[in-house]
């Protein structure tokens, strides 16, 4: 039998070299993985990697949509990490970013055909407002009755899921959509776009915003007292307690906090290059999320690194789904294996091993 041992000294050198070993590793056994299903592994691994960089045949299309798709990862990952550090695990991020997202649209699409400049900024308001509601019932719960907010998390995905089908299929289908599922194409309602902002590039105002928040959230951990305190109680709840600070504000703090970043994320994916709420309109992003937060080490700069590389792998997966035929199952499972190399190498890195008995 095996134990864990807490090491007394942990290298700060190799926590740091953790996301360069797992995207390594994540390369050696996923090119192994792609040899068995067929595919060239080298050609595998530099149309996910190189391609969409450097390629003049792919790169100019590709670079713009590698923001496009790392924005909404970012902006979910930042949220998430202020919980992480904090010890509160928000893991249904992707109920969130799907509410946001039906709040959003709902109101947009109510005041249809309606143009005014007011209805944008509002739907923006009341996405993250939705994404935020979603949160406050595993922060209340945790907070009121300390229910696993691990649990209510995830199991709201499901639930968010079905309204999301429910709103395809029912009261936000369009009308004149001939009985398709599906609501209005925010693109073509005005007033409730997410335009592009620099033309041609399909860059929106969300890539800016997660951008912005890299910035605010790095200030907010590293130069806030908040920050602070939300690392304490990480660390040591009972210093948190005995420095005077309400560990149940802090909990519900960091939860509505990252559900109202996974909102912010939804609105803006379903105003922008979604498009419309439909069943096929969650692709993952918030539990992707969860692996951009810890490969970039819940630091706002690495989330934002972190965020690139996996939308890296989104361009470059499309690619190799296109070019290659390679199946969309081996991308995501391509993915995962990020996580699970970061996690496994964190852990040689925190704990030695040891035979129980062995002195």
């Amino acid at each position: 039998m095996f134990k864990l041992i807490p090491r007394e000294n942990v290298s700060p050198v190799l926590s740091l070299l953790g996301p360069l070993f797992s995207v390594g590793l994540t390369m050696i056994v996923g090119g192994i993985l792609f040899y068995f299903l067929g595919v060239d592994p080298f050609a595998a691994i530099k149309m996910i990697f190189w391609d969409p960089l450097m390629s003049e045949t792919f790169s100019t299309y590709s670079i713009p949509q590698i923001f496009i798709k790392g924005a909404p990862l970012i902006l979910i990952a930042l949220g998430l990490s202020v919980g992480f550090k904090a010890n509160v695990w928000n893991i249904g991020a992707e109920g969130q970013y799907i509410m946001g997202a039906i709040f959003g649209a709902s109101f947009a699409l109510s005041l249809y055909p309606l143009e005014s400049i007011v209805i944008f900024p509002a739907m923006i308001l009341i996405g993250v407002i939705g994404g935020c509601l979603w949160s406050i019932i595993p922060a209340f719960l945790k907070v009121k009755f300390q229910v696993n907010e691990i649990l209510v998390s995830l199991m709201l995905v499901y639930v968010a899921e079905q309204i999301l089908a429910l709103a395809s299929l029912g009261f936000l289908r369009n009308p004149d959509g001939a009985g398709f599922p599906g609501s209005r194409n925010l693109n073509q309602y005005t007033s409730a776009s997410n335009a592009e902002i620099i033309v041609g590039t399909g860059i929106h105002l969300g890539v800016l915003l997660s951008l912005l928040m890299v910035i605010f959230f790095y200030v907010l951990l590293f130069r806030h007292s908040l920050g602070f305190k939300i690392k304490l109680l990480g660390n040591s709840p009972k210093a948190s307690g005995f420095s005077g600070d309400n560990s149940n504000k802090l909990i519900f703090l960091c939860l509505t906090l990252s559900g109202s970043l996974a909102g912010l994320a939804g609105i803006m994916e379903v105003a922008g290059p979604a498009g419309q709420i439909n069943i096929d309109f969650n692709v993952g992003y918030g539990f992707t999320a969860i692996i951009v937060a810890f490969l970039g080490r819940l630091n706002p700069i690495g989330i934002f690194f972190a965020g690139i590389v996996m939308a890296l792998t989104y361009v470059g997966g499309e690619l190799t789904q296109f070019m290659l035929n390679l199946p969309a199952a081996a991308i995501q499972v391509f993915q995962g294996m990020l996580l699970f190399f970061l996690l496994s190498f964190d852990l040689f890195v925190h704990y030695k091993i040891k035979l129980k008995g062995n002195k």
